[in-house]
């Protein structure tokens, strides 16, 4: 959601009690950290017959992370869209002028929205010192293996080939030919792994954090709700916006979040990964593979 810090840090002590709460309790939760834009707008009954549970299900819910009832669970969600709202008034008006342009025009709108909230959101709900923690991590470790599969793989590569470039064990995983859990074999505490998974999540990455987990890796993972299998297993859990008018969700605010993540780890190392990325450059300069044009 647009999220402000309040209704961000519900969200945040909402996971951290999902354990604790009744089964029916914890689906209505885990329908509202993966719904979070419902909240400001919906009554506890539409809440309630969303998440497939009672309404008095829901108050529960509320009163566990500290409310009185639903109506002051929902009043910082319905903040958060105000805030928002009101933030932004040029590029509203600027995406009504888009959407009256006919034929594709409200779809264009659409995802420049989508797009753009995404990023917002994501960043929104997210702190410069944990991201500056899991980048130490990162750059302490013996070993970072970066895993993605479907259309998170081209993303885990992307990040893992910008990070070649400083860095000399950094892996994307599956490698051709393998699994991720053949990939993790031989990992250990000295090792990180980078996993990115969004709904419908996908089996064989969740079972690989769960190993990495049992053979005390570092994990930093990526996901799109706080409910999410690889968040709740991670040391360094991150939640990415993926919202979009297409059947796909958006890689933009995954692939935004990895190179801030990586900017950071450039700022925590040591000199010595200047030095690395000079000589890379360098060399690809000596062998000609960047086009110069001739004088």
């Amino acid at each position: 959601m647009n999220g402000t810090n309040v209704s961000s840090s519900i969200l945040q002590r909402l996971a951290g009690e999902l354990a604790e709460l009744t089964p029916e309790a914890r689906k209505a939760a885990t329908y509202v950290l993966e719904n979070p834009r419902d909240v400001g707008v919906s009554t506890v009954r539409e809440i309630a017959k969303a998440a497939n549970v009672k309404p008095n299900t829901v108050v529960r819910m509320a009163r566990q992370v500290g409310f009185e009832g639903y109506e002051d669970f929902r009043a910082p969600f319905r903040e958060a869209i105000r805030r928002g709202a009101a933030d932004f008034p040029d590029r509203a008006r600027w995406l009504q002028d888009i959407s009256k342009s006919g034929d594709l025009g409200g779809l264009f709108a659409d995802m420049v929205r989508d797009v753009m909230a995404n990023i917002e959101e994501t960043f929104a709900g997210i702190s410069t010192d944990n991201l500056e923690t899991a980048a130490r991590a990162i750059w302490s470790a013996r070993r970072v293996l970066t895993l993605g599969v479907g259309v998170n793989n081209s993303v885990a590569r992307n990040f893992t080939y910008l990070a070649s470039t400083g860095m000399t064990e950094f892996h994307a995983i599956p490698r051709p030919g393998s699994t991720p859990v053949d990939d993790l074999a031989w990992a250990d505490q000295n090792d990180v792994l980078i996993a990115i998974t969004c709904k419908p999540y996908r089996s064989e990455v969740v079972e690989a954090v769960s190993i990495a987990r049992a053979q005390g890796m570092t994990i930093i993972a990526l996901s799109d709700s706080p409910a999410s299998p690889i968040v709740r297993m991670a040391d360094h859990g991150f939640v990415v916006s993926v919202d979009t008018p297409q059947f796909f969700p958006s890689s933009v605010s995954i692939i935004a979040l990895l190179e801030t993540l990586l900017s950071f780890v450039v700022a925590v190392a040591s000199d010595e990964i200047v030095e690395r990325v000079e000589t890379f450059h360098a060399r690809r300069h000596q062998l000609g593979m960047y086009h110069t044009e001739e004088k």
